[in-house]
């Protein structure tokens, strides 16, 4: 890593242009990091997904295969692609929805993991990584009974797809994508020629985003802290409103939560950002996420034949499914609204505990993420 005295004798228009290169490196790990966990699981995850499963079941299937494929677009796309088809009971892919709103998480608790050799930056990044965690876990403590009890989001998720009767798909643009997906696309082939099944892309991948992140972090503690505590102040994080705006419309931009939220992990290790001003941008990102997978039930509808009813039906039940989702993310938001503190605590203490054994973090993501839902999965079955 570079040494701070030496940053410091580099012009600031050179380490801003390098804080953009670093945030591109990190792009590109965590776009390889996904693109790696596809590739060992996809055949394994569609298979989860694509099967009928009781409600807990189809709950912790939601996280794990979010966990594998590092993505919940992916996950709530599939499902609804599965479920306007007739491949996958309703019924259980609202529940596997429900699951990749926590297992999407894991991504931004792997970032934290970058800042473990400095202590105060780690507990901080540690705790705005996890504070999306339990802001999840709370929401779905709340809404899986609620809803398995009375079906309330599900009666709202219709009224909403009625209202959305006859309109037709569309696609939005990705610009993360478009300038990371050619590197990406030529790493996979290079690793696929060398007989790779995913592992090693996987290890890389972990290493060019823990490197992009140190880049990252170091360089904005190079350039001039003050100035960027005051642009986050006084513009995107002034108020949670903001906060909670400006992630709802990024991540409806990068079509991921696993990279909106990822990116401001450093910066709240480095001190540029609070806990407190994250996690409204953290329920933002929820909100934003959704949208991938109602444009793609609006496609499903549009690609289908409108004289075929049947077709029609089990069409537009993916787009139930995706407005389900929406709806479960936004009253998840209304519901916590002026309960922020409750997470944010939790997270705080927990990353207290964290810091007094460095194993205790990995403990966590491997059986929360990985080693619960799968062993619920298996026996479940």
């Amino acid at each position: 890593m570079v040494p701070t005295k030496l940053l410091d004798r580099v012009p600031t228009p050179i380490r801003v242009v390098l804080v953009f290169a670093a945030l591109y490196i990190f792009l590109l790990g965590i776009g390889g990091m996904s693109a790696s966990f596809k590739w060992m699981g996809a055949d394994y995850t569609q298979q989860l997904i694509g099967s009928d499963s009781p409600p807990i079941v189809a709950l912790f299937i939601g996280i794990l295969a979010t966990t594998l494929v590092q993505s919940s677009s992916t996950t709530t796309s599939m499902a609804v692609a599965l479920v306007a088809t007739g491949q996958l009971p309703y019924h259980s892919a609202v529940y596997i929805v429900m699951g990749a709103n926590v297992g999407t998480t894991v991504t931004n608790t792997l970032v934290s993991l970058g800042h473990m050799r400095h202590t105060a930056e780690y507990k901080r990044a540690f705790a705005a990584a996890t504070v999306h965690d339990f802001f999840n876990l709370i929401v779905l403590l709340i809404l899986f009974p609620l809803e398995y009890f009375t079906g309330v989001l599900d009666v709202m998720a219709q009224a909403s797809s009625d209202a959305f009767h006859g309109v037709g798909g569309a696609k939005l643009a990705n610009p993360i994508k478009a300038i990371t997906q050619p590197v990406l696309n030529g790493f996979t082939s290079f690793m696929s020629d060398l007989g790779d099944g995913g592992g090693f892309m996987l290890t890389i991948s972990i290493l060019v985003t823990f490197a992009g992140l140190l880049l990252m972090v170091k360089m904005l503690k190079s350039i001039m802290m003050a100035k960027l505590e005051s642009l986050f102040d006084r513009i995107l994080f002034r108020s949670p409103l903001m906060a909670l705006f400006f992630g709802l419309i990024l991540t409806i931009l990068v079509q991921s939560s696993s990279i909106s939220t990822s990116v401001v992990v450093p910066l709240v290790g480095a001190g540029v950002l609070t806990i407190a001003q994250v996690l409204p941008y953290t329920m933002g990102a929820n909100i934003g996420t959704t949208m991938t997978a109602l444009i793609a039930s609006l496609a499903a509808i549009a690609g289908t034949d409108h004289g075929d009813a049947a077709a029609m039906n089990t069409a537009t039940l993916g787009l139930v499914l995706a407005f389900h989702h929406v709806l479960f993310n936004v009253v998840g938001v209304a519901l916590m609204w002026w309960f922020r503190w409750i997470p944010i605590k939790i997270a705080e203490t927990f990353a207290a505990i964290a810091m007094r054994n460095r194993l205790i973090p990995l403990v966590y993501i491997i059986s929360v993420f990985y080693l619960i839902p799968f062993l619920v999965v298996i026996v479940g079955r």
